[in-house]
């Protein structure tokens, strides 16, 4: 399925559902941009991080948009009813090592959010800073609430940080709306935020009565 927004310099955007092989380097460099921040002190340094996420990347659960022919912009998601992604725990202990793997493990365990069946979560939503400001991160939305509609879903859920107001803004005025806010302050120090909004917005089933 493709889209197209023509004020991105670059021209027309292209949306792609999973990724192409060959491109999980660069979805992972996204990530680490986006989220490096987050994820820092569970997959420092960088040069671990970025491969490790790019081998655990779940291909298939996951929409990019394409300018120019590159890769600018990507959603990874989860959904309920499926099983998620097996061997991470091995993966991480492969990669950092026992004693350090076992601390990271704990971190990542902070940012598991395993779906219940009919809903889809978006485990994050990456646009290139040069690309941003042009509706890409719409364009993202929109398709994931093409695909939850497909799949039978009746909501999309995901997680903002209080650090992250344009984000929480942006997914407002796309129609989520606030389910709860966990405060976590004593986090503020080791992850940069302190408090993480979780947000919500129905889907009509694919094939389902109009409301």
């Amino acid at each position: 399925m493709a889209a197209e927004e023509t004020d991105t310099g670059s021209g027309p955007v292209t949306l792609r559902r999973s990724v192409p092989a060959g491109a999980e380097r660069r979805a992972a460099e996204l990530c680490w941009g986006a989220f490096g921040r987050k994820l820092g002190p569970a997959l420092n340094p960088p040069d671990k991080a970025v491969p490790f996420l790019a081998a655990r990347l779940d291909t298939d659960r996951a929409v990019c948009a394409f300018a120019g022919g590159e890769l600018v912009a990507f959603a990874e998601y989860q959904l309920g009813g499926q099983e998620p992604a097996k061997g991470a725990a091995i993966a991480v202990l492969r990669t950092y090592g026992r004693i350090r793997g076992l601390y990271r493990l704990a971190l990542l365990a902070l940012f598991e959010n395993r779906p219940k069946r009919g809903r889809l979560v978006v485990a994050g939503i990456a646009v290139d800073p040069g690309f941003r400001g042009h509706g890409i991160g719409s364009l993202l939305v929109e398709e994931l609430a093409a695909i939850a509609a497909e799949r039978g879903c009746r909501e999309i859920r995901l997680d903002v940080i209080d650090t992250n107001s344009r984000a929480k803004a942006l997914y407002e005025r796309l129609g989520f709306a606030t389910v709860r806010t966990t405060r976590t302050p004593y986090l503020r120090r080791l992850l940069g935020f302190g408090a993480v909004t979780t947000m919500r917005r129905s889907v009509a089933p694919k094939g389902s009565p109009a409301q």
